[in-house]
């Protein structure tokens, strides 16, 4: 039997999915729902044309909203099968996810479903975290089924690190198209996207982070904060893939997702950076770090969060990412009568 969950089911599935990082909260996703089940497809006009002209960032984007969505879908009781890059010749169709209603989520998975919506991306100081809350049997096997390498770098490695973050701004700097891209999408307020001020942080809380991307400084920047740690003492973790198609993007994403909500399940805070695999030069400085010669995709910071929290960053209606096709819109519509 083809069941699949209701219209509505389905709506509210998305928009936990669509919680997800993603590059500058581009949101760059559509899904289509029909009896066949949910399909998720890149969207071309959300592409940050000079930042990922590859559109690497983008897959990445869509992987983490796609395990998201499988993490949100067992909590209420649907598992769910997903056919990555199931139409050959169309790289934008990047899963087709069919549903069953058989599922038994157990606590963990009620964690994570809380972690989706407690999740935001935090670019201030950390304070440190062992590697065992990190390193832990969940995303140990969650970097294993989508194939990604997890490695946490050592205190030396940052100096390396600082070097490659230094490059890629230097390279940046007096690039026009960049600068105004960047600004684009960060540093004001928009209702479809973007970051806006309240999720960046000073020149000066910056400086103490100098592995971060360097934004536009906000007009609202100095926020009062009970406890901020002096310097970042966050751990870093490397996450690297065999090769560098699609496929490992779509992989990397979904690793991605399952380490920040089971960190964020633990109270730590988060912060994915890309800037540095951006480049070739700083990707090359990124890849000496990489074990075994693997393809450097994203690092991530993470470690105990100053008292506070940055304001989440704001997602686009579910009505405007989310197409339904006629014939589910009906059957709900039907057994909501019923």
């Amino acid at each position: 039997m083809n069941e699949q969950p209701d219209s509505a089911v389905v709506e509210m599935l998305v928009e936990l999915a669509c919680r997800a990082p993603s590059v500058h909260n581009s949101q760059p996703w559509r899904w289509v729902y029909s009896d066949r089940g949910l399909d998720l497809f890149t969207d071309p006009s959300r592409l940050l044309d000079v930042i990922d002209p590859t559109e690497r960032q983008m897959v990445i984007s869509c992987g983490a909203a796609l395990d998201h969505l499988r993490r949100a879908a067992a909590a209420f009781r649907w598992s769910t099968d997903i056919d990555l890059l199931p139409s050959a010749g169309r790289s934008d169709h990047l899963a087709h996810v069919h549903f069953v209603h058989d599922a038994h989520p157990r606590s963990h998975e009620f964690d994570l479903l809380t972690a989706i919506n407690r999740r935001h991306s935090d670019r201030r100081t950390f304070g440190p975290v062992g590697d065992d809350r990190i390193l832990t049997r969940y995303v140990l096997q969650a970097c294993a089924r989508y194939d990604t390498a997890i490695t946490v770098l050592s205190s030396q490695a940052r100096t390396t690190l600082a070097k490659a973050s230094e490059l890629s701004a230097a390279v940046r700097k007096y690039d026009a198209t960049y600068q105004a891209e960047i600004r684009w999408w960060a540093g004001h307020s928009m209702k479809s996207g973007g970051i806006p001020p309240e999720a960046l942080i000073s020149r000066a809380q910056a400086s103490r982070v100098p592995i971060n991307r360097r934004f536009p400084e906000p007009r609202e920047a100095d926020r009062t904060v009970e406890r901020e740690y002096v310097t970042d003492e966050s751990t870093v973790v490397l996450l690297s893939t065999a090769s560098d198609g699609r496929i490992d993007w779509l992989q990397c994403g979904q690793a991605l997702s399952s380490i920040l909500l089971a960190a964020t399940a633990d109270g730590l805070a988060t912060c994915p950076l890309t800037h540095m695999t951006e480049q070739s030069g700083s990707r090359r400085v990124v890849e000496s770090l990489a074990p075994r010669g693997g393809v450097p995709q994203v690092l991530i910071r993470i470690g105990v969060p100053m008292t506070g929290s940055p304001r989440r960053t704001p997602r686009r209606a579910v009505s405007s990412v989310l197409s339904i096709a006629a014939d589910n819109s009906t059957r709900a519509r039907r057994d909501r009568a019923h």
